[in-house]
Protein backbone atom coordinates (compact mmCIF):
# COMPACT_ATOMS: atom_id res chain seq x y z
CA UNK A 1 0.00 0.00 0.00
CA UNK A 2 2.83 2.39 0.88
CA UNK A 3 4.49 1.53 -2.42
CA UNK A 4 1.31 2.39 -4.35
CA UNK A 5 0.95 5.71 -2.50
CA UNK A 6 4.58 6.57 -3.28
CA UNK A 7 4.04 5.89 -6.99
CA UNK A 8 0.91 8.07 -7.03
CA UNK A 9 2.73 10.90 -5.24
CA UNK A 10 5.61 10.82 -7.75
CA UNK A 11 3.10 10.83 -10.63
CA UNK A 12 1.33 13.93 -9.29
CA UNK A 13 4.65 15.72 -8.85
CA UNK A 14 5.68 14.88 -12.44
CA UNK A 15 2.36 16.17 -13.82
CA UNK A 16 2.69 19.37 -11.80
CA UNK A 17 6.22 19.97 -13.06
CA UNK A 18 5.14 19.33 -16.66
CA UNK A 19 2.23 21.78 -16.32
CA UNK A 20 4.55 24.46 -14.92
CA UNK A 21 7.03 23.87 -17.72
CA UNK A 22 4.30 24.21 -20.32
CA UNK A 23 3.16 27.50 -18.79
CA UNK A 24 6.72 28.83 -18.82
CA UNK A 25 7.12 27.69 -22.40
CA UNK A 26 3.89 29.43 -23.39
CA UNK A 27 5.07 32.62 -21.76
CA UNK A 28 8.33 32.50 -23.71
CA UNK A 29 6.44 31.98 -26.97
CA UNK A 30 4.25 34.99 -26.24
CA UNK A 31 7.28 37.21 -25.67
CA UNK A 32 8.94 35.97 -28.86
CA UNK A 33 5.79 36.72 -30.83
CA UNK A 34 5.77 40.27 -29.45
CA UNK A 35 9.38 40.80 -30.44
CA UNK A 36 8.61 39.39 -33.89
CA UNK A 37 5.77 41.87 -34.34
CA UNK A 38 8.13 44.78 -33.68
CA UNK A 39 11.03 43.38 -35.74
CA UNK A 40 9.08 43.24 -39.01
CA UNK A 41 6.56 45.76 -40.30
CA UNK A 42 5.40 44.00 -43.48
CA UNK A 43 4.72 40.38 -44.40
CA UNK A 44 3.79 38.87 -47.75
CA UNK A 45 3.12 35.32 -48.98
CA UNK A 46 2.45 33.51 -52.22
CA UNK A 47 1.66 30.05 -53.55
CA UNK A 48 2.85 27.70 -56.28
CA UNK A 49 5.58 27.57 -55.14
CA UNK A 50 5.05 28.63 -51.51
CA UNK A 51 7.12 31.68 -50.57
CA UNK A 52 7.15 34.43 -47.98
CA UNK A 53 8.75 37.81 -47.39
CA UNK A 54 9.28 39.72 -44.13
CA UNK A 55 10.47 43.33 -44.23
CA UNK A 56 11.97 44.97 -41.16
CA UNK A 57 14.17 47.88 -40.18
CA UNK A 58 17.24 45.66 -39.87
CA UNK A 59 16.73 42.90 -42.43
CA UNK A 60 14.53 41.54 -45.19
CA UNK A 61 13.96 37.78 -45.12
CA UNK A 62 12.81 35.71 -48.11
CA UNK A 63 11.77 32.07 -47.62
CA UNK A 64 10.46 29.57 -50.16
CA UNK A 65 10.29 25.96 -51.33
CA UNK A 66 12.44 26.84 -54.35
CA UNK A 67 15.64 24.72 -54.32
CA UNK A 68 18.59 26.91 -53.42
CA UNK A 69 16.36 29.73 -52.20
CA UNK A 70 14.91 28.22 -49.01
CA UNK A 71 15.97 31.16 -46.81
CA UNK A 72 17.75 34.31 -47.93
CA UNK A 73 18.49 37.30 -45.71
CA UNK A 74 19.14 40.75 -47.19
CA UNK A 75 20.26 43.91 -45.38
CA UNK A 76 17.36 46.34 -44.92
CA UNK A 77 16.99 49.14 -47.46
CA UNK A 78 14.62 52.07 -47.80
CA UNK A 79 11.78 51.75 -50.28
CA UNK A 80 11.58 53.91 -53.37
CA UNK A 81 8.22 55.10 -54.66
CA UNK A 82 7.19 54.65 -58.25
CA UNK A 83 5.33 57.35 -60.19
CA UNK A 84 2.19 55.87 -58.66
CA UNK A 85 2.27 56.83 -54.97
CA UNK A 86 0.61 53.54 -54.03
CA UNK A 87 3.61 51.49 -55.24
CA UNK A 88 6.81 50.94 -53.26
CA UNK A 89 9.88 49.10 -54.51
CA UNK A 90 12.79 47.52 -52.64
CA UNK A 91 16.02 46.70 -54.51
CA UNK A 92 17.98 44.26 -52.33
CA UNK A 93 21.13 42.22 -52.75
CA UNK A 94 23.69 40.18 -50.83
CA UNK A 95 26.81 38.27 -51.83
CA UNK A 96 24.89 35.60 -53.74
CA UNK A 97 21.36 36.80 -54.53
CA UNK A 98 19.58 39.92 -55.73
CA UNK A 99 15.86 40.70 -55.73
CA UNK A 100 13.30 43.35 -56.53
CA UNK A 101 10.25 43.50 -54.22
CA UNK A 102 7.26 45.54 -55.34
CA UNK A 103 4.37 46.35 -52.98
CA UNK A 104 1.22 47.95 -54.34
CA UNK A 105 -1.75 49.17 -52.31
CA UNK A 106 -4.30 47.05 -54.13
CA UNK A 107 -6.78 44.45 -52.84
CA UNK A 108 -5.33 40.99 -53.37
CA UNK A 109 -6.98 37.59 -52.93
CA UNK A 110 -4.93 34.64 -51.74
CA UNK A 111 -5.14 31.94 -54.40
CA UNK A 112 -5.54 29.15 -51.84
CA UNK A 113 -7.37 30.52 -48.78
CA UNK A 114 -9.44 33.13 -50.61
CA UNK A 115 -8.56 35.71 -47.94
CA UNK A 116 -8.44 39.34 -49.08
CA UNK A 117 -5.31 41.38 -48.30
CA UNK A 118 -4.84 45.13 -48.82
CA UNK A 119 -1.58 44.85 -50.77
CA UNK A 120 -0.36 43.03 -53.86
CA UNK A 121 3.26 41.81 -53.72
CA UNK A 122 5.62 40.84 -56.56
CA UNK A 123 9.12 39.44 -56.16
CA UNK A 124 11.77 38.96 -58.83
CA UNK A 125 14.69 37.01 -57.39
CA UNK A 126 17.79 35.34 -58.82
CA UNK A 127 21.18 34.04 -57.85
CA UNK A 128 23.95 36.25 -59.19
CA UNK A 129 25.03 33.36 -61.44
CA UNK A 130 21.57 33.08 -63.04
CA UNK A 131 20.56 34.95 -66.19
CA UNK A 132 16.83 35.14 -65.51
CA UNK A 133 14.99 36.04 -62.33
CA UNK A 134 12.24 33.91 -60.82
CA UNK A 135 9.01 35.92 -60.88
CA UNK A 136 6.59 35.44 -57.99
CA UNK A 137 3.32 37.11 -57.02
CA UNK A 138 1.24 37.09 -53.86
CA UNK A 139 -0.45 39.22 -51.21
CA UNK A 140 0.61 41.01 -48.05
CA UNK A 141 -0.14 43.47 -45.28
CA UNK A 142 1.55 45.88 -42.91
CA UNK A 143 1.67 44.72 -39.28
CA UNK A 144 0.05 47.42 -37.18
CA UNK A 145 2.09 48.16 -34.06
CA UNK A 146 0.51 45.95 -31.37
CA UNK A 147 1.36 48.58 -28.73
CA UNK A 148 -1.45 50.77 -30.12
CA UNK A 149 -3.95 48.11 -29.01
CA UNK A 150 -5.24 49.75 -25.83
CA UNK A 151 -7.52 52.39 -24.32
CA UNK A 152 -6.14 55.94 -24.43
CA UNK A 153 -7.53 59.00 -22.61
CA UNK A 154 -6.80 62.53 -23.84
CA UNK A 155 -4.24 64.60 -21.88
CA UNK A 156 -3.10 67.32 -24.28
CA UNK A 157 -4.63 68.90 -27.37
CA UNK A 158 -2.73 71.16 -29.78
CA UNK A 159 -0.01 71.77 -27.21
CA UNK A 160 -2.24 72.50 -24.20
CA UNK A 161 -3.29 70.35 -21.28
CA UNK A 162 -7.04 69.63 -21.33
CA UNK A 163 -9.53 69.45 -18.47
CA UNK A 164 -12.95 67.89 -18.02
CA UNK A 165 -14.49 71.36 -18.19
CA UNK A 166 -13.30 71.53 -21.83
CA UNK A 167 -15.82 68.81 -22.64
CA UNK A 168 -19.35 67.86 -21.68
CA UNK A 169 -19.20 64.95 -19.25
CA UNK A 170 -15.85 63.20 -19.39
CA UNK A 171 -12.49 63.29 -21.14
CA UNK A 172 -12.26 62.06 -24.74
CA UNK A 173 -10.86 58.57 -25.20
CA UNK A 174 -10.19 56.07 -27.96
CA UNK A 175 -9.91 52.29 -27.85
CA UNK A 176 -7.75 50.96 -30.69
CA UNK A 177 -8.06 47.42 -32.06
CA UNK A 178 -4.76 46.98 -33.89
CA UNK A 179 -5.68 43.49 -35.13
CA UNK A 180 -8.68 44.84 -37.07
CA UNK A 181 -7.35 48.38 -37.68
CA UNK A 182 -10.43 49.93 -36.05
CA UNK A 183 -11.08 52.30 -33.17
CA UNK A 184 -14.02 53.47 -31.12
CA UNK A 185 -14.46 55.89 -28.24
CA UNK A 186 -15.84 59.20 -26.99
CA UNK A 187 -15.04 62.57 -28.51
CA UNK A 188 -16.01 64.71 -25.55
CA UNK A 189 -19.65 65.04 -26.56
CA UNK A 190 -20.47 62.21 -29.00
CA UNK A 191 -19.50 58.58 -29.42
CA UNK A 192 -17.01 58.05 -32.25
CA UNK A 193 -15.87 55.14 -34.42
CA UNK A 194 -13.50 54.80 -37.34
CA UNK A 195 -10.62 52.98 -38.94
CA UNK A 196 -6.85 53.33 -38.81
CA UNK A 197 -4.51 53.19 -41.79
CA UNK A 198 -1.05 51.93 -40.86
CA UNK A 199 2.16 51.66 -42.83
CA UNK A 200 5.79 51.99 -41.80
CA UNK A 201 6.18 55.42 -40.15
CA UNK A 202 2.58 56.32 -41.00
CA UNK A 203 -0.62 56.31 -38.93
CA UNK A 204 -3.91 57.86 -40.01
CA UNK A 205 -7.37 57.88 -38.43
CA UNK A 206 -9.90 57.53 -41.25
CA UNK A 207 -13.63 57.18 -41.87
CA UNK A 208 -14.37 58.86 -38.54
CA UNK A 209 -18.08 58.81 -37.69
CA UNK A 210 -19.76 60.32 -34.64
CA UNK A 211 -23.24 60.47 -33.21
CA UNK A 212 -25.11 63.71 -33.88
CA UNK A 213 -25.87 65.09 -30.43
CA UNK A 214 -25.51 68.87 -30.26
CA UNK A 215 -22.54 69.95 -28.16
CA UNK A 216 -22.65 72.89 -25.74
CA UNK A 217 -20.74 76.05 -26.55
CA UNK A 218 -17.06 75.81 -25.66
CA UNK A 219 -16.89 72.03 -26.04
CA UNK A 220 -13.62 71.13 -27.77
CA UNK A 221 -14.79 67.93 -29.45
CA UNK A 222 -14.50 69.53 -32.89
CA UNK A 223 -10.87 70.50 -32.24
CA UNK A 224 -10.12 66.99 -30.99
CA UNK A 225 -11.62 65.25 -34.04
CA UNK A 226 -9.85 67.66 -36.39
CA UNK A 227 -6.50 66.90 -34.73
CA UNK A 228 -7.17 63.16 -34.78
CA UNK A 229 -7.85 63.20 -38.53
CA UNK A 230 -4.78 65.38 -39.21
CA UNK A 231 -2.45 62.78 -37.64
CA UNK A 232 0.25 61.16 -39.79
CA UNK A 233 2.81 59.85 -37.26
CA UNK A 234 2.92 58.61 -33.68
CA UNK A 235 5.21 57.66 -30.81
CA UNK A 236 4.67 55.54 -27.69
CA UNK A 237 6.54 55.86 -24.40
CA UNK A 238 5.98 56.30 -20.66
CA UNK A 239 2.38 55.03 -21.04
CA UNK A 240 1.65 57.87 -23.47
CA UNK A 241 0.60 57.88 -27.12
CA UNK A 242 1.62 61.04 -28.98
CA UNK A 243 0.07 61.86 -32.36
CA UNK A 244 1.77 64.32 -34.69
CA UNK A 245 2.05 65.54 -38.27
CA UNK A 246 4.71 67.61 -40.09
CA UNK A 247 3.37 70.74 -38.36
CA UNK A 248 4.11 69.34 -34.89
CA UNK A 249 2.52 67.57 -31.93
CA UNK A 250 -1.28 67.39 -32.08
CA UNK A 251 -2.55 65.05 -29.35
CA UNK A 252 -1.16 63.29 -26.28
CA UNK A 253 -3.07 60.38 -24.73
CA UNK A 254 -2.44 58.49 -21.50
CA UNK A 255 -2.84 54.74 -21.37
CA UNK A 256 -5.51 53.43 -18.98
CA UNK A 257 -6.12 49.85 -17.83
Amino acid sequence: MKKILSILLISFLMIGCKTTANKESSGTTSISSTEEDLKYYFKGTGNEPFWGIKIGNEEIVFTSLIPGKEKIIFPAVDATRAMDATVKMYQVTNENVSATITIQQLDCQDSMSGAIYPYSVKVEIKNNSELEAKKLSGCGKYLTDYRLHDIWVLEELNGYKVFQTDFQKEMPRIEINSAENKFMGYGGCNSITGQIFFEKDLLRFTKVVSTLMACPQGNKEGDFLKALQATTTYSIGNNQLTLSNPSGKLVVFKKVD
